[in-house]
């Protein structure tokens, strides 16, 4: 499958982003390059819970031009146990901003939307095709597959993560890619019968960072260019036995949402 980076033009790097980005830049996969394209990157970020606190957070840290974060929820006392990118301070705050409020002390050269209200089919199209890429970080399966439509309507890769209990799962679907699947290929929406939020589960807090962080990583590849995306491939964690296990799966060309895609 062919990899390419995001639609963005590069930036320049002043004296200051060349020191603060100097790790990423020592890295031969990367280079000025490569942080030149994360620099000119805009990541859309659905969810600032469990996922999203660690996703947006590195991705804050690695300079991703512009961050927008969707979330309508408030910070609730339950959710400290994981969600790291609010404090107790902002109970009652609205997540989104809230997390901009921790990413802009974290990188305040960066450029952060907080979206505050949940978004409609119309709204969400246009906010996927404004980004480069896509975090799914949400906890319903409904959110989901309206994301993953508009993602494949756009062209816009998504990385997709999820967790409960000690269980994660992660993935990445490139509509740039017309052999590539889409979400509803591997989770057709009939499962949406069994959805249930998120509250009525336990879940163990490091699991959401691992998972998150690796979302934060598939994007960092997506937006520079650098290293080969899970496309196709569905990790899968057992936080338990900390064992990883991989699935391979193909793109369904009866899938409504993606079968009728063309160049």
């Amino acid at each position: 499958m062919t990899f390419c980076p995001t639609r963005s033009a590069a930036v320049d790097l002043d004296d200051d982003s060349l020191l603060r980005y100097s790790r990423h830049i020592l890295l031969d996969e990367l280079g000025v390059e490569g942080q030149q394209r994360i620099c000119a990157g805009h990541a859309l970020i659905i969810g600032a819970g469990g996922l999203g606190s660690p996703a947006s957070l590195y991705l804050a840290s690695a300079g991703v031009g512009t961050l927008t974060i969707v979330d309508d929820d408030h910070v609730d006392l339950t959710n400290l146990q994981r969600q790291i990118v609010h404090t107790e301070s902002r109970v009652g705050m609205n997540k989104a901003e809230s997390a901009r409020a921790t990413l802009a002390a974290l990188n305040p050269h960066i450029t952060i939307n907080a979206v505050t209200t949940r978004a409609t089919d119309a709204e969400l199209a246009e906010l996927v095709a404004a980004a480069d890429v896509v975090l799914d970080c949400c906890d319903n399966f409904t959110t989901r597959h309206a994301v993953n439509r508009a993602c494949v309507a756009a062209r816009v890769p998504l990385v997709s993560g999820a967790a409960v209990r000690f269980d994660g799962q992660l993935t990445v679907f490139d509509a740039r890619q017309d052999e590539a699947p889409c979400y509803h290929c591997l989770f057709g929406e009939d499962g949406e019968a069994s959805d249930s939020p998120c509250a009525t589960f336990g879940v163990f807090a490091p699991l959401v960072g691992i998972i998150g962080a690796a979302q934060a990583a598939e994007a960092l590849k997506i937006l520079s260019g650098c290293g080969t995306p899970l496309t196709g491939r569905l990790q899968l964690l057992d936080a338990r036995e900390m064992r990883w296990r991989e699935m391979k799966y193909k793109r369904d060309p009866a899938c409504p949402v993606c079968g009728t895609r063309h160049d």
